[in-house]
């Protein structure tokens, strides 16, 4: 019998360098790419001109009234459709699953590469402001559409309500290892977590302000309760419970996530957050940059203040620097492990068309008892 042929080497997602021009188009994305002082300069034009009008006060006041309107309407009408699983988490952040063999689930690591390379129809496309070129595309999931829906708000003020927290009587508390995803949406983090991070130790915890979202998580064939429990839960409201105690948890994820809130609230969830985390725990971010292709892209009259957004669908986006988040996690009393700018060339080779994301990532520390 001959000799099974080893699979062809695969380049890591962020590992591929543009170093010859004429390759633009060979590929559908290309790592760390440089921008000219030209290109910077035409960059924060265009931001200057979106944002010389800005909306009137009460419209700004209806958005955030309505914000979970907002976002409940958009899960209502895509569903659990419009964002791809992450599964390039591993890649960027190991202490998802700090026990994985780097090459377990190899072709799932590489999966947004490769996807790029065989599916380029929906790269270019923003909708209301959503562009779904960062990491978006078909869920591959199985959604469970017919299954009753669960009253969420309900279950969760429930379960709350009964818990004794001071008995450790809540969700994940024999677990030795505990995560939790801010934002979680339709769960395209929480599975693939689930599925790659086979620790018995496990707890997931994800949570939402769209009911909706949380609905979708809860009803997904994927969803474990005994590794597994999502909740509705409002960042903005400091009274909103989370149901595990201060100092209990090991990560939290913030994946496109603070950028949706009102500015002037960020520093006081980050110190929320914070507090939940145990010593040594770490949380985990990835966002919109500034002069990231999304932001060019806003129309006069949608900006509701500096580099801050509302989308055709009532949901908001803010644009951050390095400088502005390591201010927000340093001021909670975390310690910088990373901070550093994303800078990826997308391209459709099917219109020839070349496309700037800029997305920021960070990891800050709690630091060790002394």
């Amino acid at each position: 019998m001959a000799a099974p042929r080893e699979a062809p080497e695969r380049r890591p997602f962020g590992r591929r360098f543009l170093t010859d021009p004429a390759r633009l188009f060979q590929h559908n994305a290309w790592d760390n790419v440089e921008w000219s002082e030209e290109q910077e300069a035409s960059a924060r034009s265009k931001v200057q001109e979106n944002s010389s009008q800005l909306l009137p006060q009460d419209k700004q006041e209806e958005y955030e009234v309505n914000a979970k309107r907002y976002w409940d309407d958009f899960y209502k009408i895509h569903e659990n459709g419009f964002f791809k699983d992450r599964h390039w988490l591993f890649t960027e952040f190991p202490e998802l699953a700090p026990n994985r063999n780097p090459s377990q689930n190899g072709d799932s690591v590489h999966e947004f590469s490769n996807k790029e390379e065989s599916n380029n129809e929906g790269l270019g496309s923003c909708e209301n402001g959503h562009c779904s070129l960062e990491t978006r595309a078909e869920n591959q999931l199985n959604l469970i559409k017919n299954t009753p829906k669960i009253c969420t708000e309900e279950l969760a003020t429930q379960n709350y309500s009964e818990r004794n927290q001071s008995d450790g009587d809540y969700p994940g508390s024999s677990a030795s290892y505990r995560i939790l995803e801010v934002g979680c949406g339709a769960g395209n983090t929480v599975f693939p977590i689930l599925q790659t991070n086979n620790d018995p130790g496990l707890f997931v915890y994800c949570c939402d302000f769209s009911t909706t979202a949380v609905d979708l998580v809860q009803n997904n064939a994927e969803y474990d309760s005994s590794r597994c429990f999502a909740f509705v839960h409002d960042l903005c409201n400091d009274q909103s419970p989370f149901p595990m105690p201060d100092v209990s948890l090991d990560v939290v994820i913030l994946i496109f996530v603070l950028s949706a809130i009102l500015p002037e609230k960020m520093q006081s969830i980050v110190n929320r957050l914070s507090r939940l985390l145990k010593p040594g725990g770490m949380i985990l971010l990835r966002d919109y940059g500034r002069y990231d292709l999304a932001q060019l892209r806003f129309k006069k009259g949608q900006c509701l203040s500096d580099n801050f957004y509302v989308r055709g669908d009532g949901t908001r986006v803010y644009f951050f620097t390095q400088d502005e988040l390591d201010d927000l996690f340093t001021a909670a009393g975390l310690e910088k492990i990373q901070n550093l700018v994303d800078r990826r060339l997308q391209v459709n080779r099917g219109k020839q068309m070349t496309m700037y994301r800029v997305w920021i990532q960070c990891k800050y520390r709690k630091p060790a008892a002394p």
